[in-house]
């Protein structure tokens, strides 16, 4: 008798763990369980840890709730410009009702994929191929909306959609290459113009300057010429200024054409201002010559 019962016992406790063991379900941190009594969805969605459900009667599907990261195969277009381009993307999603992403879509990875492809050309034929370069992330919140509107039924929120690489054709390579270097020297043509033009007016001013003061551009000549020597050229071009020789020629002409019948106080003025330009032209040639020398 007393052997009967434990065999008894026994068998419970064996069916009781083989039903708890058939039972078990155990649902991770990052995922929940949504469960289906006889095909029909039952009850709420399980919670992370240890759950039991009737063996053979119920089955549990497990959703994860992390975010998913997908990537959109290239997608070929033409834009608003008649351009054709090839555009790819990348979209972060994730589940926030595991009960509508198992009921209401069959497989909604793949249903969010093919939305992402066919946004993503939409995309393409509405925009302009600097939006493309240039304005990205309004197009990858027109995108998102995109893709989003229709997901919300299937229990899925986009996070965010990001364009990853615009590819253009070689001949638009080449033309946007051409059309920058042409923009580029433009700017280099403009600013030296605009640096002749400053130079220019600096030069006026200084000529104006050397003008007033004939000084000046001996001054200059002299600092020219000590520049060129400290070089220790082999060959020295030394120039003559034009005003010098008129400076000199200047010196000579009153002597020879004083009149005879001028006043003798008249002769010795003009003679000794031609004796002080002479010597004032002796000077720098002196200074001329010393700076040669050196």
């Amino acid at each position: 008798m007393v052997e009967e019962l434990v065999g008894v016992v026994a068998a419970v406790g064996a069916g009781a763990l083989v039903y708890v063991v058939s039972a078990a379900r155990v649902v991770k941190q990052y995922e929940r369980g949504v469960v289906f009594r006889l095909g029909r969805l039952h009850g709420d969605v399980r919670r992370p840890g240890f759950n039991l459900v009737v063996p053979a009667v119920d089955r549990m599907r497990k959703v994860n709730l992390q975010i998913v990261t997908m990537p959109i195969p290239a997608q070929e277009g033409i834009t608003r410009d008649n351009v054709t381009v090839r555009v790819d993307a990348v979209v972060y999603f994730k589940v926030v009702d595991p009960a509508a992403a198992i009921v209401n879509v069959e497989d909604y990875r793949f249903a969010v994929s093919q939305m992402a492809q066919t946004s993503l050309r939409s995309i393409i034929g509405k925009s302009e191929l600097d939006d493309l370069l240039s304005n990205r992330e309004k197009l990858n919140q027109g995108l998102e909306l995109m893709i989003d509107s229709p997901a919300v039924e299937w229990g899925v929120t986009i996070d965010r959609v990001e364009i990853k690489d615009v590819s253009l054709p070689d001949t638009m390579k080449r033309s946007m290459a051409r059309q920058a270097e042409a923009d580029r020297e433009r700017r280099a043509r403009l600013i030296n113009a605009d640096a002749e033009y400053q130079a220019s007016k600096k030069l006026a001013q200084a000529a104006h300057q050397m003008a007033d003061t004939p000084s000046a551009l001996q001054l200059r000549l002299l600092q020219t010429v000590m520049a060129v020597a400290a070089e220790k050229n082999s060959t020295l071009v030394l120039p003559i200024p034009v005003e010098l020789l008129r400076f000199l020629e200047r010196g000579q002409q009153p002597a020879a054409q004083t009149p005879g019948h001028a006043e003798a106080a008249d002769q010795a003025e003009l003679a000794e201002g031609a004796v002080d330009r002479r010597e004032q032209a002796e000077d720098a040639m002196e200074q001329l010559r010393r700076a040669v020398e050196q």
